[in-house]
């Protein structure tokens, strides 16, 4: 990694294509406005090669629903070598984009001088957890860069559909091929492992109700962060983590579920819809939407 942005190019020019004349035309795909502040995905935890391969799949994923956005990655714990600290990242934005406005200007060309928001920060935590969340707000000072910050992931149906395919990957769940709905699930119950605290259970609870919906089965939230929380809920019932993986240490989850006694799936990690969430923090952030369905053209 050259930089603490990924490429070294500003956002790409895009020339706008012919509209397909008709009634029936298919709509147009949407980009990324040109001059859009960055999406700066936060990552918790401690840095590491998996760390890194899961967030640049995160980006990868936001980057392919939105052509052209400018997707970079910043470590709370990170060294600005091998690994670039959320408020680095955040400065090396906001040069970028002055140095965009200085060499436009300089070849005689008539431009604006950039406002708003240099970035949007979006916290790689499905629910919410203070402690962190409070790490993110002081990094986003620190840095003395216009930036906007997101809610967290969740809680969100892609969610629920999320855990749903990691506990079928582990073999606690049963899914139709077609539309990932239940019709079997190898546990009497799941237990949705979370950190952050009573408020990080609660909002696991709303995505606990959505995956009950799926699985037919109850869903109960716990903390992983809080000594005898899961065991105590835990008996004849699975445990899905309700976490995408940075955010703790690595076996803990493992941990959890042996002192519970239960079978245990893998945590999110860079599941698409984590990608999308993402994403989705970032064009409500803006105020842009991005286009979800296409029409089909009507033979």
């Amino acid at each position: 990694m050259s930089s603490p942005t990924g490429p070294e190019s500003g956002l790409p020019v895009r020339m706008p294509r012919p509209r397909q004349p008709g009634r029936h035309r298919r709509p147009e795909p949407l980009v990324a406005p040109e001059g859009a502040p960055a999406l700066v995905l936060a990552v918790p935890g401690t840095p590491s090669s998996a760390t890194r391969s899961l967030a640049e799949e995160v980006v990868s994923i936001a980057r392919s629903e939105l052509p052209g956005l400018d997707a970079r990655i910043g470590y709370l714990d990170g060294d600005n070598a091998e690994f670039f600290t959320l408020q680095a990242v955040l400065a090396h934005a906001a040069e970028e984009r002055t140095a965009r406005f200085e060499q436009a200007r300089a070849a005689g060309m008539d431009v604006r001088e950039p406002d708003g928001p240099v970035a949007v920060v979006v916290p790689l935590l499905a629910g919410p957890d203070s402690a962190l969340l409070r790490r993110v707000r002081q990094a986003v000072m620190e840095s003395h860069i216009a930036a906007e910050l997101t809610d967290v992931l969740g809680p969100h149906p892609l969610l629920a559909e999320a855990l749903h395919v990691r506990l079928s990957e582990a073999g606690l769940a049963r899914a139709d091929r077609a539309r990932l709905f239940t019709v079997a699930t190898a546990a009497d119950g799941i237990v949705l492992a979370s950190v952050g605290g009573d408020e990080a259970v609660q909002a696991a609870g709303i995505t606990g109700m959505l995956l009950a919906a799926r699985l037919a089965v109850p869903v109960m939230a716990a903390a992983l962060d809080q000594e005898g929380s899961i065991a105590s809920v835990a008996e004849q019932l699975a445990l899905a983590p309700y976490l995408i993986g940075p955010e703790i240490e690595p076996g803990l989850v493992e941990e959890a579920a042996k002192e519970a006694g239960c079978s245990a799936a893998e945590s999110l990690g860079p599941y698409p819809a984590i990608g999308k969430l993402a994403l989705a923090k970032y064009t409500t952030a803006l105020g842009i939407t991005p286009q979800q369905v296409q029409q089909t053209p009507v033979r």
